[in-house]
Order: C-alpha cells, then sequence, then structure tokens
C-alpha cells in the first residue's frame, strides 16, 4: 500500500512539473505564445442635410447632391432638408495571434460592424445587422508577407486615407471597400517594398446585369494590382497599378457569350507626419471603379444580339491636412472627382446602349459631370472619448448625357449643393 502512494505522490508530481514548465516552443523575451485581444468602439452620429443626396443606409453614407428636378409648380423636390441620429456603424474586432507557423510570425483579424449588407424595399434591409468587414490570416516572414482573407481593397491604403469625421472616410473621391485576395509583400530595402494582390469583389458588390458580384464571379481570372511603396521616418508614399476584368454575363437572350469589360487603374499618394501635424494627398485615375464606391462603371453596347462592354473611367484626387493634438485637433479636407466617360463616339446604326453605373439619374438621361467637396472638422478628444463637429459642403455639376456616359452631350447644366453638419460621438475600447 505504501508503494502505491509513493507511485501515485510521483505521478501526481510529474503531471505538475509538465504543466507549470514552460513548453520549448514558448518564447524567451517574456511574449505570449497565443494572444486574443478585442477591440472596437461605440459610436452614434447626429446628422443634418440641407439637400437630398444619392446616399447609403438611411443617409448615414452621403455621395453627392442629386439633381435639379421640378414639379408642376415649378418647385425643385430634390430641395429639401433631412436629418437623421445613427449608431450602426459602432464595430467589434478580435486579433489573434498563435505559435509560428513555417517559420513565420501568423496573426488574423475578425471585424464587423451594423452597418449592414442591403438597402431595398424590394429585397427588405439588413441596416443595423451584423457585417462582415475583416477576416483574414497575415503570415510574416520579416522581409515577406502573406496575407489570404477579406481585407481592404489594395487601393485604400489604412496609413492614407482622410481623417474626416463623416462615415464616407471621403468615399467617391478616395476607394473605398473589403475584397476577398491573396496579397504577397516583399521588403526590397530598408525603405522600399512591392506589394502583389489578386483579388475578388465583396464588398461593395460589382454594377453588371446579373445577380450581386456576378460579373466577377464569371471571369476566370481575378483583378491584379500591384503596389511599389516607399516609407522612411515621416514620410510615406506609393504608386500602385491595376488591371480588371470582368464578364457580365455568360448567355445573352439564350445565346452563349464571353464577352468582357477590361480595365486598367493608376493611384498614387503621399503623407507626411510629424508632431504637430499630418498631411495626406491620393490621387487616381482609370475605368471601372464602381465596386470602389467611385463614380462611373461600364457601358454595354447592343448590336446584332452581341452586347460589347467599355470602361467608364473617372478620375479623382483628395488633400487632407489635420493636427496632432492630443486633446483638440482641427482638420480640413479638399476632394474632387469627374466622370471622364467611355471610349466611345456615337451609336452605329441599329446599336442600342445600356449602363452600369453610379452617377446618373434612373432613366439616364443625365449624369453628373464632377464633385467637390470641402469639410472641416474638429476632434475633441480626451482618454478613450472623441467628439467631432463637422461641416461638409458638396457640390455636384449635372449634365445630359451622351453616349459614352459623360456630360458632353448638349443640353443645360445645373450646379447643386448640400451642406451636412454633424457631430460625431465615439467611445474605443
Amino acid at each position: 500500500m505504501k508503494k502505491v502512494i509513493l507511485l501515485t505522490f510521483a505521478c501526481v508530481s510529474f503531471w505538475g512539473n509538465a504543466q507549470t514548465t514552460p513548453a520549448a516552443t514558448t518564447p524567451t523575451n517574456g511574449e505570449k505564445e497565443w494572444d486574443v485581444s478585442m477591440y472596437g468602439f461605440i459610436r452614434t452620429d447626429y446628422i443634418y442635410d440641407t439637400r437630398k443626396s444619392a446616399n447609403v443606409r438611411e443617409n448615414e453614407l452621403n455621395l453627392y447632391p442629386l439633381d435639379e428636378v421640378k414639379d408642376a409648380d415649378g418647385n425643385d423636390i430634390n430641395a429639401a432638408s433631412a436629418s437623421n441620429f445613427l449608431a450602426i456603424i459602432s464595430r467589434f474586432g478580435i486579433k489573434a495571434k498563435g505559435p509560428n507557423v513555417w517559420g513565420a510570425k501568423i496573426t488574423g483579424n475578425l471585424e464587423g460592424d451594423f452597418f449592414g449588407n442591403s438597402e431595398s424595399a424590394t429585397t427588405g434591409s439588413s441596416i443595423g445587422l451584423l457585417r462582415l468587414r475583416h477576416a483574414y490570416v497575415n503570415m510574416d516572414w520579416s522581409k515577406t508577407s502573406l496575407t489570404m482573407g477579406q481585407t481592404w481593397y489594395p487601393t485604400f491604403i489604412p496609413e492614407v486615407f482622410p481623417g474626416v469625421a463623416n462615415f464616407n472616410t471621403g468615399i467617391m473621391f478616395n476607394p473605398f471597400g473589403w475584397a476577398t485576395q491573396v496579397r504577397l509583400k516583399q521588403s526590397l530595402g530598408k525603405d522600399f517594398s512591392l506589394a502583389l494582390t489578386a483579388y475578388k469583389e465583396r464588398e461593395f458588390n460589382v454594377s453588371g446585369p446579373g445577380s450581386q458580384n456576378a460579373a466577377s464571379i464569371n471571369s476566370p481570372i481575378p483583378t491584379f494590382h500591384g503596389q511599389f511603396q516607399y516609407k522612411h521616418k515621416n514620410w510615406l508614399a506609393g504608386l500602385g497599378l491595376e488591371y480588371k476584368s470582368l464578364q457580365p454575363l455568360t448567355d445573352l437572350g439564350g445565346k452563349q457569350t464571353t464577352e468582357k469589360v477590361n480595365s486598367t487603374i493608376l493611384m498614387g499618394y503621399l503623407k507626411y507626419s510629424n508632431e504637430k501635424v499630418c498631411i495626406k494627398a491620393y490621387g487616381i485615375s482609370g475605368g471601372n471603379m464602381y465596386s470602389q464606391v467611385m463614380l462611373g462603371g461600364y457601358a454595354g453596347y447592343t448590336l446584332n444580339g452581341v452586347e460589347k462592354y467599355e470602361a467608364i473611367k473617372t478620375s479623382a484626387f483628395w488633400l487632407d491636412i489635420a493636427s496632432n493634438g492630443k486633446s483638440i485637433a482641427p482638420g480640413l479636407f479638399v476632394g474632387y472627382t469627374q466622370i471622364n466617360g467611355a471610349d466611345k463616339n456615337g451609336l452605329a446604326t441599329g446599336e442600342t446602349v445600356k449602363y452600369y453605373m453610379r452617377g446618373a439619374n434612373t432613366a439616364f438621361t443625365r449624369v453628373v459631370d464632377n464633385v467637390m467637396r470641402v469639410s472641416g472638422r474638429v476632434d475633441f478628444k480626451q482618454n478613450k472619448f472623441r467628439v467631432t463637429p463637422e461641416i461638409e459642403y458638396t457640390g455636384a455639376s449635372w449634365g445630359d448625357m451622351s453616349t459614352k456616359a459623360d456630360a458632353t452631350a448638349n443640353g443645360h447644366s445645373k450646379d447643386v449643393n448640400n451642406v451636412r453638419i454633424m457631430v460625431s460621438c465615439a467611445y474605443t475600447f
């Protein structure tokens, strides 16, 4: 019996030591091998607009002021003010890391908000329901990294985006959204890097005659993006080039079709930041940027039962100057964007056209020529709480729509504008 007790004690002691002794893979620098942390914010926006605008999610995200539409008495129907209180962009996320995989440090990110994915009178609304933002894994080998999953479009630069209070985040002047992708980034020295990305559109979706994102799914190849970046002390700069090939349909009127809409995008950015000020600038030009919440898209020209596509070109740039003050930080944003149209002059005899684009009225008789935005804000910050009042002016020039989807047709032009006054309150955790 005594031997049994001694043996049992020895086993228990061995098991206890096995549980308390650090594993061979535990880092020696005190860093946790496994770690999971939560982050996010609770945010409420109070909004007032002087004119109706193209918008998303109950006017949380405003795009451009709508064209003049007169009633029987000559009054402009869209010259009407509106307001709303919303907390749907409140957000939470989880970051995780674990033991190294094939020599790489591995981390993951899962993030969502309550913005929803749809707002339709026919299909219903998902406003207030959970929406996936980020869901990706990153593997880092010091000089080489591999990202797999859903995260920012490569044209959206997390270090260089407008610091406006409005949730539009500079939308229509700066690309926005997330795509499921694989991205390989390689260091080219101390200050330079090259990133190559292949992705499929996810949020926001591509335009087209088929179901959501059908034009992207039908395409046998993903969108390819290459980006060269320079980063040194206070400076960050980059240049990117993208090629996209979408296939809107696989059959047209019961007949097989393989027609595609091909487009390219060129973009560049610059940032300077020190203890007192942060200056950011960004420019982009290219075709078919609808899925990145930009003006434009593409047009389909049908002749003899065959629909051929032309990308609608758009250009945009913006500048953001802000204080880096710890408690009070004013900022100024200026942006401009223009629809440059498709490479198509006139229609052949018997040819018809359809437009799959953003920036036109529902009848496709009027189109936005250009949009300009100027906004000023002040961040009042203490600990994890922030209150930001902002005044935003957005002006749009509308014109009669030509067959190439720009405002060069003969007809009257009209300038309209909206002033948005808002206060954003956020508590970060």
